[in-house]
Order: C-alpha cells, then structure tokens, then sequence
C-alpha cells in the first residue's frame, strides 16, 4: 500500500478515524464495503473484505491503549483496495500475532496482509483485489453489472 501505484492509475484514499471500540467496527466494515462496490467487486468480494476489515480491527482493539483511536486508510488503485489500520497499543501489548485463527481467517480473505508494531503503534494492512481484475458477466455486484451498457 505504501507504493505509488503505476502510471495512469487514478487512486483516491479514504481515511476514517473511529474509537477503538467494537462499536463502532460497522462503520468501517461500511465503508469498506462501499469502496469495494465502488470498484465493481462482487458481493461475495465484497463479504469476504468486510469479514478482512473487521477481523483486523478486533485484533488491533484488543491491543489498543485507554481512549486510543483506530485509524484506518483505504487506498483504491483500479482494481484493488488497500487497507491499512493502525492503532495507539497499551505499553504492555506486544505486535499483533500472526498465528492466531483470527490472522488465518485475515489471510484466507485477503491479499497479502501483514502486521507491523513500532514506537507503540500497531498496524494490521492488506489488499483485497477483484477477480481477475475485470467485471464478471453473470457475477451478482452490488452497483450493477459493470458488463453492461452503462456500467
């Protein structure tokens, strides 16, 4: 997520910065599934990134300090949707683990995520991608076919 993306490539970024309390996860998993239909994911894509988004933030909030924020960046290059959450951690958290069932969950829904934990900030980012990175005749998406005249 940290690269450019290439030349030609329109990105916008979306930052969103919530308490770090299960509360407030929806809004998130919302957002994440507007961009995604945004950029013509599928429904089932579409699950599977709201499943990534709110599984990484559970884990971050577990490590969160007192009154500490989650903030989390989405970064939609064509056709991929870059996620990246970080949050203030408790000074006796240690980084977000990565062999959790949560992670294995975060990893069979997306694209390359990682963990990171630095001067008491952790980050939990990843990439969902769409299918082949073309619209799908026949795939159920929640803005409409974008095979169709219009889309």
């Amino acid at each position: 997520m940290t690269q450019p993306p290439a030349a030609g490539v329109e990105r916008d970024v979306v930052l969103l910065t919530v308490p770090a309390d299960g509360a407030y996860l929806g809004v998130l998993r919302t957002a994440a599934a507007g961009l995604a239909a945004r950029l013509h994911f599928t429904l089932d894509e579409i699950e599977d990134l709201r499943i990534a988004v709110d599984e990484a933030c559970a884990m971050l909030i577990r490590l969160a300090a007192p009154m500490a924020t989650l903030r989390c960046r989405f970064e939609l290059t064509g056709e991929e949707l870059g996620v990246e959450v970080a949050v203030s951690a408790a000074p006796e958290a240690s980084p977000p683990a990565t062999s959790t069932f949560a992670w294995k969950v975060l990893t069979a829904l997306a694209t390359d995520p990682s963990a990171a934990f630095s001067e008491r900030t952790a980050t939990i980012a990843l990439t969902a991608r769409r299918s082949n990175g073309e619209p799908r005749p026949g795939a159920r998406y929640a803005m409409g076919d974008p095979t169709e005249n219009g889309g």
